[in-house]
């Protein structure tokens, strides 16, 4: 085995302290594993994933209104929290990897990916920017320009960390497949095009490309995901959750892996499966991995995840399930060196 499986988590974490946050993560996910910059939710508007993505944009601001939160022509109270808590974010992840003795060689941020916030932004109209082409395309644009002024932040934080950025894409199926509820909720709109949502992703993977980032990511639900879109996008990566996996999706993560791209598994459940033996949560990776005719020296090209997100969590909660997922990690490496 050349490399190794890996372990992370998908970015969002419980509490409303980003120093704390932060000492917890990268205390259970030094080098080989990938610390994250954490998502802190539960401190209210401005740091849920809309409102931290919308943040990165350039030439466009988003405030809540009683219907979620909506494009304007200018930056508002909520737009300023957003970017307020970001820049709070960067400074305490700056503080805690500046005092560490031997930092993390990686790091890993998240964002929610331009077509999920199509589906999630409205316009003035109250209707979702998804509607309009024209605000698609505008969407699109704006959040692969803000990436450069992210990362450049990113990196001042942790000068030398090699930057991994997970696009989340939560709602790339539904877009696709005409399923997003308008504003009414008695109708649905129109299909996107794949070509749109592949070029939207292709855009996004350029900039951090051209920004310095060494991985782009993209994470999917299971269901009817879009994998062939994403990777024709130049992902580096697809994010996935293990368990709800068809036969079909496997072959096709078999294919991404036999070209060189890499694979995030969600293998440790919601519970953090405290009943389940370590050794068969490393099995749900290998046993479908031998059944696919890959190699062993290839499982490098793996991280383990939790299932889901960990905001729901305890922070103690969390913290055992990040620790649970470098044990699964350390023992599909047993696995495979025999």
């Amino acid at each position: 085995m050349t490399g190794q499986v890996t372990a992370t988590a998908l970015g969002d974490w419980p509490g409303t302290d980003p120093v704390e946050a932060a000492k917890a993560i990268r205390g259970e996910l030094g080098t080989p594993h990938l610390p994250f910059l954490a998502e802190l939710p539960a401190r209210g508007v401005g740091s849920d994933p809309v409102g931290r993505a919308a943040s990165v944009l350039t030439g466009l601001w988003a405030d809540v209104q009683p219907h979620g939160w909506r494009l304007t022509p200018r930056p508002g109270g909520d737009s300023r929290r957003a970017a307020a808590a970001l820049a709070s974010d960067l400074n305490a992840l700056a503080d805690v990897a500046g005092a560490e003795e031997r930092s993390a060689e990686g790091l890993h941020v998240r964002l929610l990916g331009p077509v999920s916030l199509m589906a999630n932004l409205s316009l003035a109209s109250g209707e979702k920017a998804l509607l309009d082409h024209g605000a698609r395309r505008d969407l699109a644009d704006s959040f692969a320009e803000g990436l450069a002024g992210f990362l450049a932040r990113v990196r001042a934080a942790v000068p030398g960390a090699a930057l991994t950025v997970q696009i989340d894409e939560p709602d790339a199926a539904r877009v696709l497949a005409g399923l997003v509820p308008t504003s009414s909720g008695y109708r649905t709109l129109r299909a996107v095009p794949v070509h749109e949502v592949r070029a939207a992703w292709a855009s996004a993977v350029g900039a951090l490309r051209a920004a310095g980032a060494e991985t782009a990511v993209v994470h999917l639900p299971a269901w009817e995901a879009p994998f062939a879109a994403a990777l024709e996008a130049g992902a580096d990566a697809l994010a996935v959750p293990a368990p709800d996996l068809t036969a079909g999706q496997w072959e096709a993560l078999a294919g991404a892996v036999e070209s060189g791209r890499g694979v995030w598994l969600g293998i440790v459940p919601d519970d953090g499966a405290p009943g389940v033996r370590t050794g068969e949560l490393a099995e749900r990776v290998v046993r479908p991995w031998r059944q696919l005719g890959l190699p062993f020296e290839a499982l490098d090209a793996v991280r383990l995840t939790p299932v889901g997100g960990l905001s729901g969590c305890t922070p103690d909660e969390a913290v055992r399930r990040l620790a649970r997922t470098v044990t699964v990690a350390d023992a599909v490496n047993q696995i495979a060196l025999g």
